[in-house]
């Protein structure tokens, strides 16, 4: 029969042998053939085995011979190393006692042991306690140092770690914004369509905020948090496994209840992040209309629009994080929960002898290890929760594939200025069968100046922007220097199809800054000539400072008419094969204009004009002039041609010629 230890010896161990009794240990027992290792194991197996442990599991676990450990241990006790203190009765058997029983036994048995101490120091002599107390400070303060260095460790990879995580972050974001920019360039007008403006600048802004943050705390956090747990939780199983599986039934519970939590938020989140788009709208909107605001006094309109707008993100905002403030309780409970299971249930096993109170400190430490691993991972769980209705949309726009590619073989250069439209039909949005412009067959010579008019809505617009493969056709063909348009490189297309647009945009920085967006290398002399056939050098030499003066975003600094010239004088710069002026003149005087169609003949004579606008004395000088009319083609011929032919157009040049009527309808 294997030799059993008591109970009360192996407690008596665990709570009053120190390391001077470790080293006496040592030398004491060097005639027993063991080596100061295996003292220190067996010292460290006793104190680790509170509750009654075998001779034949020591022998197993140190190496040694069950001869070899009984003598020893034999000797221990014979030197009072192992005392004899007889356990009660009751909790050999194991059996449930009065608690007041327990205390005064409990009281005694703690006196035995305070004289037994006292019986142990005096084996030792005065030699042996003076070199044992140098080791003992020795050990100490070599792990006391070792303490300090850790600590200092710790305190700058915790310093480093938060900074490489800010600016891993950080880079990430600006990659995002980076990749989410050069997508947006390559998109097609209908692609732009998709998005609003507003959601596009929300989506670059407030939505990668929110991914960086939710970034940043998971390079910090979801690494060191799951590793805690996975450690903490395999320790408690090492210490006792059947209280080990309170913890994961509160990491099931837990997790289901994280869950509801994350798909009922995330879908609000999403709304939300759509509301912000309302709101930017709103606000963009008011700012770049604040003159007509201003104009016809609708501050208060405006106030209560916007007041609506920030209202509804308001409420959807305090319903999500409603959601997400559950997590701190239900996350409370689980800690709680746990620690009074752990309480209730190691009583239990103290009181039956299978747990000591070490191994419940042990275990309470674990769990708190397990519980901040689990508060953690909640922090990650709401920044989560919140970026990924960011993500989502941000993929929408990096996911959205361009409508316009350009052929694996394309051609690099435009022979001449004609073109063609092949009955050409056009739709916004295909499938819905409301086409804007329907079998247009139109041919344009190269070098002609061709004036287009009609009324608003027809199509004008939608026709020249198929020329620069702004758009595709959806049926038919549109040819470019008797090439199909989609068989050229869309870059030296565009290049050779210079086009004012409707809406003139300017962009911050100076006069020659905004030129030079027709040709990047462009003299100060070309800038001014082509500024001179646009009639746009009157004006800017009565600025102080010339070319150099500094437009605001947008030219809100310089007037419609100025505006529109610039744009001219810019697109004159790239010395196009086609010009394309759509509506780009109607904010200028007619003498003006007429100065700058005279100055299109002698700067850029073989280019192909294509000018679209509301009166007829800027087209009526053109080669030919085309009538749209719900589009399609009403007439095609020469300003006198269609005066004899064509009633719209007749009926547009009396209405402007007799100043009376609306020239956009027939009167």
């Amino acid at each position: 029969m294997a030799e059993e230890l008591r109970a009360s010896e192996m407690i008596y161990l665990l709570k009053k042998i120190n390391i001077n009794l470790e080293i006496c240990l040592e030398k004491k027992l060097k005639g027993s053939g063991m080596s100061g290792t295996q003292v220190y194991f067996l010292v460290y197996i006793l104190r680790q085995r509170p509750r009654g442990t075998y001779i034949t599991e020591m022998c197993r676990e140190t190496g040694l011979s069950k001869a070899t450990l009984s003598v020893l241990v034999k000797k221990m006790r014979e030197k009072g190393y192992l005392c004899f203190v007889e356990e009660p009765e009751d909790i050999r058997k194991k059996k449930v006692i009065p608690t007041e029983k327990l205390l005064s036994e409990g009281a005694g048995f703690m006196q035995k042991t305070r004289q037994m101490e006292d019986e142990i120091c005096s084996v030792l002599d005065y030699g042996e306690r003076l070199e044992l107390w140098e080791l003992e400070h020795k050990i100490l303060a070599r792990l006391g140092i070792l303490m300090l260095v850790m600590a200092a460790v710790s305190l700058f990879s915790g310093a480093m770690a938060g900074k490489y995580a800010a600016a891993a972050s950080s880079g990430f974001a600006c990659n995002l914004r980076e990749s989410m920019y050069i997508k947006i360039q390559d998109y097609s007008f209908s692609n732009i369509d998709k998005f609003s403006t507003a959601g596009l600048v929300t989506r670059m802004t407030t939505d990668v905020t929110n991914v960086q943050n939710a970034f940043q705390m998971i390079i910090r956090i979801a690494v060191r948090a799951p590793l805690m747990l996975i450690f903490s939780m395999a320790m408690c199983f090492m210490i006792n496994r059947s209280l080990s599986f309170v913890f994961l039934a509160a990491l099931c519970f837990l997790a289901v209840i994280l869950a509801l939590i994350m798909g009922k938020a995330s879908s609000i989140f999403r709304e939300v992040f759509d509301r912000y788009d309302d709101l930017n709208a709103s606000i963009q909107e008011n700012v770049a209309a604040i003159r007509v605001v201003k104009a016809y006094v609708r501050e208060d309109h405006e106030n209560k629009k916007f007041s609506r707008a920030a209202q509804n993100l308001y409420r959807l905002f305090v319903k999500a994080e409603s959601m997400l403030a559950l997590n701190n309780p239900v996350m409370m409970l689980v800690v709680y929960a746990c620690l009074t299971a752990v309480s209730w249930f190691g009583a239990h096993f103290i009181v039956a002898g299978s747990m000591s109170t070490g191994d419940i400190t042990s275990l309470f430490s674990y769990v708190m290890s397990v519980m901040m691993s689990l508060m953690m991972l909640s922090m990650i769980f709401v920044m989560v929760t919140m970026s990924s209705a960011s993500v989502r949309r941000i993929s929408e726009v990096l996911k959205e594939q361009p409508e316009l590619h350009n052929p694996v073989e394309p051609v690099m250069e435009v022979a001449d200025g004609s073109i063609d439209f092949d009955h050409v039909s056009f739709a916004y949005k295909h499938g819905t069968g409301e086409d804007t412009l329907e079998d247009i067959d139109l041919h344009i010579k190269s070098g002609e100046t061709i004036g287009i008019i009609g009324g608003t809505g027809c199509g004008k617009s939608s026709l020249v922007s198929l020329i620069s493969r702004l758009y595709d056709a959806s049926c038919g063909t549109v040819r470019a220097g008797g090439r199909d348009v989609r068989d050229y490189d869309m870059e030296v297309l565009r290049n050779e199809v210079a086009v004012v647009l409707q809406k003139n945009v300017l962009f911050s920085g100076t006069i020659l800054d905004n030129l030079r967006w027709g040709k990047q290398d462009a003299s100060v002399e070309e800038c001014e000539k082509a500024c001179e056939a646009a009639c746009a050098d009157e004006f800017i030499e009565r600025f102080p400072d010339g070319y150099d003066t500094w437009i605001e975003r947008g030219g809100t600094n310089v007037s419609g008419g100025q505006k529109q010239r610039l744009c001219i004088a810019r697109a004159l710069l790239k010395k196009p094969k086609v010009l394309i002026l759509d509506d780009s003149a109607s904010a200028v005087d007619t003498s003006t204009d007429a100065r700058i169609r005279k100055a299109f003949r002698t700067y850029i004579p073989g280019t192909t004009k294509i000018i679209i606008a509301q009166r007829v004395s800027s087209v009526e000088d053109a080669d030919r002039i085309l009538v749209l009319e719900n589009g399609k083609i009403n007439g095609f011929g020469s300003h006198e041609e269609l005066l004899e032919s064509n009633e719209i157009y007749r009926s547009i040049y009396e209405s402007q010629t007799q100043g009376g009527g609306d020239f956009d309808q027939a009167s």
